[in-house]
């Protein structure tokens, strides 16, 4: 009897993820690379997370200015490796996400945010179609695997384990895209999979969505980046995301979600002055 009873308080308090909780600060992660209190003075000729940056994601602009497009941002930490006077850190700021491309991009002037001109972004005609139809129901989505390292695919698998519940938000994956709302792609799109990623998109029925999973999705990462069917509708960087990022990615393309990455990192940057 004592069994019994221990096995079903057990099974009705599930460890699941609280997404209007959840913080995108994550202590264990290395997150984006951001400024210290130390380049407050600029870098004067050193260059070195510049040269070293795999996928050119940071560039210098004289002695002061460092701009960064953490869309092509790996969080592979090597830039905080090599610099030589410690200007930058591991941030742990792991919420990669956005509803247009420009929000990526960031410069610094002197280790301090300069706002993107364009923050004030609003959503497309699609997006809004998108939105309407889903943010009630949640979506199904078809997985596109297009040249990249199924790591993605590694991430997205655990998005429907016990804690992260994907099913919970009704946002499934299907097996055709006959049977789809949205398309998710991973990789750079090689040569090979341009057409297969263009044949699942044209199946799809209006309205639908582009989703970019991973840097190599967004950006093409190490890889050059190959042909898209059009501007994906979310983007979602890291190499690979968690699967709580891509979770919180679906929940704003949809509207559950309420968020903005280059209010939230200045936010975030200020709040640690």
């Amino acid at each position: 009897m004592n069994f019994l009873f221990e096995f079903k308080n057990f099974i009705t308090k599930k460890n699941v993820l609280n997404f209007d909780k959840v913080s995108f600060v994550h202590a264990n992660n290395r997150g984006i690379p951001t400024p210290t209190k130390n380049m407050e003075n600029g870098c004067g000729a050193c260059s070195e997370c510049e040269s070293n940056c795999p996928t050119k994601a940071i560039q210098r602009s004289g002695s002061d200015r460092l701009d960064l497009d953490y869309g092509k941002c790996l969080q592979c930490g090597i830039c905080v490796e090599v610099c030589p006077e410690g200007k930058l850190r591991n941030s742990g700021f792991i919420y990669t996400i956005a509803l247009h491309r420009e929000e990526f991009y960031t410069s610094y002037q002197n280790g301090k945010m300069e706002k993107n001109s364009q923050s004030n972004f609003t959503l497309s005609e699609n997006q809004r179609q998108f939105r309407d139809l889903t943010k009630k129901r949640g979506f199904l989505y078809r997985e596109v695997a297009a040249g990249g390292n199924n790591t993605v695919e590694s991430e997205l698998n655990a998005s429907f384990n016990s804690v992260f519940d994907s099913e919970r938000e009704g946002i499934r994956c299907v097996a055709s895209p006959k049977h789809a709302d949205a398309i998710v792609f991973s990789g750079p799109i090689s040569e090979q999979m341009e057409g297969p990623l263009q044949t699942a998109w044209d199946v799809l029925s209006e309205p639908r969505a582009l989703i970019a999973c991973g840097t190599e999705a967004v950006s093409g990462g190490l890889f050059p980046k190959g042909k898209i069917p059009k501007e994906p509708d979310l983007y979602i960087s890291g190499d690979p995301p968690r699967p709580d990022v891509i979770l919180q990615g679906f929940r704003l393309l949809i509207g559950r979600f309420s968020f903005q990455f280059q209010e939230a990192l200045h936010k975030f940057l200020e709040s640690e002055k």
